[in-house]
């Protein structure tokens, strides 16, 4: 589903100025910026989907799509958590509160919501792969009666490049299965070491013709991650992944983030495996 407000859908390249209420730092190079919206049609005049991205501006340097990373039932703030990786993450790294920036959005599909309801649900996420899912699981969350079983899955390098690790036992505690791997175990770290497929092949599932699989991580992780869940019985149009490209645009004209036949601010960027999978396995495309 995707939602977007009239003016959005009217004039793609609409503007807002947001402001900076708050930033959190999360892990090293990685913060949480939680913005307001300025204008009076900014705030609940429209929301978001889980898996949907806003672009963020900042005038002189540029604009980066960035996941929405909050709860979509909140519609006082956009949250979004930002890692430094290039010019315009680096001038909103040296930002903080009251500054302004664009934005606009939300651009892009989100997870299945509607098709998950009464199924069993595995979460696969890598690294900052973490923000994008974690609206959706504010949503199954708020809605836990819905889903049956429920897993999380979360991998990185090491413990300390886990994101959102302060919410883990809130998930654990409302259904949620958590579990947790790293690359490399650091001193304190006494959980599981190797990456997160070998926790996939683990699961044992009770109906995996009634699972689905979204995952969003490397490109790579996602791959393997397909293939686990399709080797322990969850068909590919049950499996969703949400990738990333260079996206300028966000409206599908600009054609920078082509995936095959697909575009990926527009079509995705969440999309079902089937749809995608022999892209994902030709190199550098």
């Amino acid at each position: 589903m995707t939602v977007h407000s009239t003016a959005l859908r009217a004039n793609p390249w609409l503007t807002r100025t947001a402001r900076i209420e708050d930033v959190i730092g999360e892990i090293s190079g990685v913060c949480t910026y939680r913005l307001t919206v300025s204008d009076k049609n900014g705030g609940a005049s429209y929301g978001f989907a889980p898996g949907q991205f806003n672009m963020l501006y900042l005038p002189g340097v540029g604009e980066s799509a960035i996941s929405m990373s909050g709860d979509p039932a909140r519609t006082d703030s956009w949250i979004h958590t930002v890692r430094v990786a290039g010019n315009v993450t680096k001038t909103l790294a040296g930002l903080g509160r009251g500054d302004t920036l664009g934005l606009r959005g939300p651009f892009g599909t989100g997870w299945p919501h509607e098709e998950l309801i009464g199924n069993d649900i595995v979460i696969v996420a890598g690294g900052l792969g973490m923000a994008p899912l974690r609206p959706l699981i504010y949503q199954l969350m708020s809605q836990r009666d819905k889903f049956n079983r429920i897993w999380l899955i979360c991998g990185a390098r090491s413990f300390d490049g886990l994101l959102y690790v302060r919410e883990y036992n809130t998930w654990r505690k409302g259904g949620i299965d958590v579990q947790l791997t790293v690359d490399r175990a650091t001193d304190g770290w006494a959980g599981h070491v190797g990456v997160v497929t070998l926790l996939i092949d683990r699961l044992q599932l009770p109906r995996p013709e009634q699972t689905y699989l979204v995952a969003c991580g490397p490109e790579v992780m996602m791959k393997y991650a397909a293939a686990s869940g399709i080797r322990l019985g969850i068909a590919e149009k049950r499996i969703w992944v949400s990738l990333e490209r260079n996206m300028r645009c966000a409206a599908g004209l600009c054609g920078h983030c082509q995936l095959g036949p697909e575009f990926i601010c527009k079509d995705g960027p969440v999309l079902r495996y089937d749809r995608i999978r022999k892209y994902l396995f030709v190199e550098q495309l």
